[in-house]
């Protein structure tokens, strides 16, 4: 038997999913800042250093996945190296919304308030949407594109694909989706006023 097959209580697959249900249902009947990672592995029926092995911090429980995704692009965007254009860069930026399904953050973003999330998403939304843009105009740069250019590419597709993702959870997820979503965002980067 190996040795996670011998191991009491649940099984790995399932912890994760787990503790992400019990904080969200904490966030929402105590309050962010109220609720303590030993009240969420309480409330999933784990232990305390349960929790760390899946997330580093309370915030973590809403971002991870969020995070994942960001990551693998700024690695795809990072070998594109001379060749990042447009559609290489777009194809690069694309991974972040697809397929993204109901998840804590959406959950958070479409009930900030019930679970006094706001200055906690505010913040935590700057560092997501920094780490897209840079990552953006590291690829422009390579390419040739100024500085200032390059960085309001980043800046424009960060805002795209966060902004796409607020509106989509705050509309209920089954209204459309989120690469819709995300498509019309790009569309609107081009028709904006003042250009």
């Amino acid at each position: 038997m190996s040795a996670q097959g011998s191991r009491a209580g649940r099984p790995r697959a399932s912890s994760r999913e787990t503790l992400a249900e019990a904080a969200c249902e904490l966030f929402l009947e105590q309050g962010y800042e109220a609720t303590s990672v030993v009240d969420i592995a309480q409330r999933a029926g784990v232990s305390r250093s349960s929790f760390f092995n899946y997330f580093s911090s309370k915030s973590d429980v809403l971002w991870s996945g969020l995070d994942a995704r960001i990551a693998d692009a700024s690695v795809a965007l990072a070998a594109l190296g001379t060749d990042a254009d447009g559609p290489a860069v777009r194809a690069a930026v694309e991974p972040i919304v697809q397929g993204f399904a109901p998840d804590p953050l959406v959950l958070a973003l479409r009930n900030a308030a019930a679970m006094g999330l706001e200055v906690e998403l505010l913040r935590d939304t700057g560092l997501r949407h920094a780490r897209i843009a840079s990552a953006v105009a590291a690829a422009a740069r390579s390419a040739g594109i100024d500085e200032i250019r390059a960085d309001i590419l980043g800046a424009a597709l960060a805002a795209a694909v966060m902004s796409s993702l607020r509106v989509w959870a705050e509309q209920g997820a089954g209204r459309t989706s989120l690469e819709a979503q995300f498509d019309e965002a790009l569309r609107s980067i081009h028709d904006l006023p003042w250009g």
